[in-house]
């Protein structure tokens, strides 16, 4: 179990299930820089996440922009949406109570994407650890999760079974490592580069020789004021 003072972001799973030198750059290093891709998905965030929004429809709650903690995998965020089913025959392992509500009610967290779905898992990671999180949080079994996708404005179930438990502890475990190492690990240039908002910071094809990306900037400035 992992202190609060230890919790990292759980939105950082994303980055390093697509690559870990973005994950360190990001989380490490403090080195972001905006394309379109990523103002184009906050933008949809901001629509989504309304903290005051909490709404009942006959069987089904919603409620956004849920904090989430989980001490297990060391990760604390926000879910973009959380469902909940009301279960006329409650299985306790999945239904849990909830205050000012009548019943059972099992929880289902909602993941929004600005595209469309990836070859890779790096979503469905992220909604994993949000299920982890929650059901750390309520005591509760979640087989299930969804992601929406904006651009084909549908969303997908996933389900949330122990391979996909199992990769999604293993990419917390490897956060933290990094972090208590303070390193940066190289990465191969590739197909994803192209992708990457941070491509220019990486220099992936230079390798860097181990140096951090903070100190190969400053050396550049330094270069420069000569």
């Amino acid at each position: 179990m992992f202190s609060d003072e230890d919790l990292l972001l759980l939105s950082g799973i994303q980055h390093i299930a697509f690559c870990e030198r973005q994950w360190a750059l990001i989380h490490i290093e403090q080195v972001w820089a905006e394309s379109s891709r990523t103002v184009e998905g906050k933008h949809l965030h901001e629509r989504v996440d309304d903290p005051y929004f909490d709404e009942t429809r006959k069987n089904l709650r919603i409620v956004r922009s849920m904090p989430l903690v989980s001490h297990r995998l060391g990760l604390r965020g926000v879910a973009d949406v959380v469902e909940f089913f009301q279960s006329e025959t409650p299985d306790e392992k999945q239904c849990c109570r909830l205050t000012d509500r009548q019943g059972w009610w099992r929880p289902a967290p909602v993941e929004y994407k600005r595209g469309k779905p990836k070859p890779d898992d790096r979503d469905a990671v992220q909604l994993c650890a949000q299920a982890m999180a929650l059901e750390e949080m309520m005591d509760v079994e979640i087989r299930e999760g969804f992601l929406y996708y904006a651009q084909i404005k549908r969303r997908e179930a996933v389900a949330i079974d122990e391979n996909l438990r199992s990769h999604t502890v293993g990419l917390a475990m490897k956060m933290h490592e990094y972090m208590r190492k303070n390193f940066t690990p190289k990465a191969p240039p590739g197909r994803r580069c192209s992708l990457c908002s941070l491509v220019e910071y990486c220099q992936p094809q230079l390798m860097l020789k181990h140096r951090s990306v903070s100190n190969y900037l400053a050396t550049m400035c330094q270069l420069g004021g000569e």
